[in-house]
């Protein structure tokens, strides 16, 4: 490549490289994420389409965290419900994944 007479091209320094690898390496990240999440969420739209379980339900255990004004905190236990949980890997439609619902069956509850 000809430069512009007069002109020479200083080296990068060491910063200015680890600079642009990370942006890279950061904006690649957010890149693949946006991917899979849209291949996640074409795939459950084909699973309500085709009506292959696209929903899955799971009990779930609350209990309500109530501060007392002593600064300790009493527990009460909650009937257990069931909820329904979408099977995919991102949460979508307003319903958390199974496999994440189905490992926090216990829910805190803070008031």
């Amino acid at each position: 490549m000809a430069e512009a007479p007069g002109f020479t091209r200083r080296p990068r320094t060491g910063r200015e490289i680890l600079s642009r690898l990370f942006l890279r390496t950061v904006a690649a990240i957010v890149l693949a994420t946006a991917f899979i999440y849209g291949i996640d969420y074409l795939v459950l739209r084909y699973r309500i389409w085709t009506n292959h379980s696209p929903f899955g339900t799971v009990t779930v255990h609350p209990y309500y965290a109530v501060p007392q004004k002593d600064q300790k905190t009493e527990f009460i236990l909650g009937d257990a419900s069931d909820q329904q949980c979408v099977n995919s890997l991102f949460p979508h439609l307003g319903d958390s994944p199974c496999w994440w619902l189905i490992r926090h069956t216990d829910q805190r509850i803070d008031m």
